[in-house]
């Protein structure tokens, strides 16, 4: 059984015999523990290709201390030194938990011993005025050497600060302050194993990290290219949101919070990315890719769309007087959510385990390493990314007035839903478009994603209907009154009216000339 902790902590170069200043001198701080020291022996396993090191993800088997098995760290925020540290048994190969945790960067690849790192630990404990563990402070020296034959073996000394957990990270700040007035620098390694690695086999090229889209995931970059022409920040979209995909597939199979939505954004980002540049980038190569990634959006959809659904009605019952409930309206939604949540978690993970999502994995990868690109990726961002931002703007206006002179019903309900998917192309064709623009792209991207939300609001209240409508029908069938449905489905209605009516002000601000005669058109 696999188990889970926030890791948050820094790391400091220090040498063999260096003396820590007073901690107890740091706000907030009582006491320092001195709670001995341990030997610890890890070995590290990686593909032959370092693909998880590539990631800065690590994996490895240690012996000694109090927490001896495998651990898995999985990145954060790699700025604030922020991991998951994800512990199973020991065993003598990897334990199936942590095998499918690493499955999007490992694919078929063999997992082999990469790097042997001992380890002698002298362990200090930061106690408050309780005697309550405020963090630990772990003054390391460091062994490390090569699996293969042959392999050099090197040495450092190092401080670790480790916040406990439901710490205050300001502690960190503090303590970081009073260190490095005692002459104690920050480390430019973020982990043993990067530095092993490094130290023994330097590579080329800088890592770089970003935020995907503020969701919290960190990934990597080897590329140092800065984009120029078009076709450099088409393709700069598409390995984020490749690298979006990788890095969120271990957070679904944990069942985090917002991941699965997060994945079938850098799905759709993706998708759309195919779409709106296919005068940049060959269809007949990025078409059948797209059809994949609609397939795993779909998938991924089963579970997310549930979740939304029953949060949506969860929220209005809980609205109600207690008056206007009658009958067991929540059991009634919790055996609803339930038979038709059966099965989805476990079939999210086999989607995500499957050969079909390996292979689209590595179409991903084969097209980003020969980017199939037509001769208008050479142009300035200036002309191709905006032409195809007004394209997709055009686009959804076409759908909107469509959808508008329609009266209300099933027929202008499905014409709004088709708006909304147009809404969210040109709204990602303004973000892909950021980079290279600046700001007029942002605000373009911020009026479609105006529009978008009002029509996504729209849909939801449409499916919540029919939603309602079945549950009605199943509290009847089984002699309960069908009262508060009805008057939920009412709401539903009204919520839908309402943003109808809200829809044309909302597009009349975000068509207005100047959004667009800012891009440069």
């Amino acid at each position: 059984m696999a188990e889970t902790k926030r890791e948050i902590e820094r790391k400091y170069d220090v040498t063999a015999g260096t003396e820590l200043p007073d901690l107890t001198r740091v706000t907030g701080v009582a006491g320092v523990v001195d709670k001995g020291t341990a030997d610890l022996d890890a070995v590290y396993w990686d593909t032959p290709d370092q693909r998880l090191a590539a990631a800065s993800i690590t994996l490895r088997r240690r012996t000694g201390g109090h927490d001896a098995g495998w651990h898995l760290k999985l990145p954060v925020s790699l700025a604030e030194g922020v991991r998951d540290e994800v512990h199973a048994p020991l065993s003598d190969t990897v334990p199936r938990a942590l095998l499918g945790l690493v499955r999007a960067r490992v694919r078929e690849a063999e997992l082999v011993p990469l790097l042997r790192l001992e380890t002698t630990r002298h362990v200090r404990h930061l106690v408050d005025a309780e005697g309550a563990m405020l963090a630990e402070v772990a003054l390391d020296t460091v062994h490390a050497e090569r699996c293969a034959p042959g392999g050099e073996r090197i040495g450092w000394s190092e401080l670790e600060v480790e916040l406990a957990d439901d710490g205050d990270p300001q502690l960190l700040d503090k303590v970081d302050k009073k260190l490095r007035k005692a002459g104690v620098e920050r480390s430019m390694w973020s982990s043993k194993l990067k530095r092993a690695l490094r130290t023994t086999a330097p590579v080329d090229g800088e890592t770089q990290w970003i935020d995907i889209e503020g969701t919290g995931h960190a990934v990597v970059h080897l590329e140092d290219d800065t984009p120029v022409s078009s076709g450099d920040h088409v393709l700069a979209r598409l390995r984020t949101q490749r690298d979006a995909l990788l890095a969120l597939d271990p957070a679904v199979r944990r069942d985090l919070p917002d991941s699965v939505h997060q994945m079938r954004v850098a799905t759709r980002r993706l998708r759309s990315a195919f779409k709106s540049y296919r005068k940049i980038l060959d269809r007949t190569v990025t078409d059948p890719v797209g059809e994949e990634l609609k397939w795993l959006a779909a998938e991924l959809g089963v579970d997310r769309d549930q979740e939304v659904l029953t949060e949506r009605l969860t929220e209005r019952i809980g609205a109600l007087p207690r008056t206007l409930l009658l009958g067991p309206v929540r059991g009634r939604l919790r055996i609803w959510t339930v038979a038709r949540s059966a099965g989805s978690r476990r079939r999210t993970v086999a989607v995500l385990e499957s050969k079909r999502y390996l292979a689209l994995l590595d179409s991903l990868d084969a097209l980003l390493a020969a980017p199939p690109l037509r001769p208008a990726a050479a142009a300035p961002p200036e002309k191709a990314l905006v032409k195809a931002a007004l394209k997709d703007y055009a686009r959804l206006a076409t759908r909107i007035e469509h959808a508008l002179s329609l009266p209300p019903g099933q027929d202008r309900d499905v014409a709004l839903h088709e708006a909304r998917k147009a809404a969210k192309r040109a709204r990602y064709a303004g973000e892909a478009a950021t980079p290279a623009l600046g700001k007029p792209a942002k605000k373009f991207a911020k009026r479609m994603k105006s529009v978008q939300k009002v029509l996504g609001d729209h849909q939801d209240s449409v499916v919540a209907r029919e939603a309602l409508r079945a549950l009605a029908i199943q509290a009847h069938l089984a002699g309960e009154s069908a009262f508060t449905w009805g008057l939920l489905y009412g709401q539903e209605e009204a919520a839908g009216k309402d943003r109808e009516r809200e829809l044309p002000e909302v597009w009349a601000e975000a068509s207005r000339a100047k959004v667009r005669s800012a891009l440069g058109s």
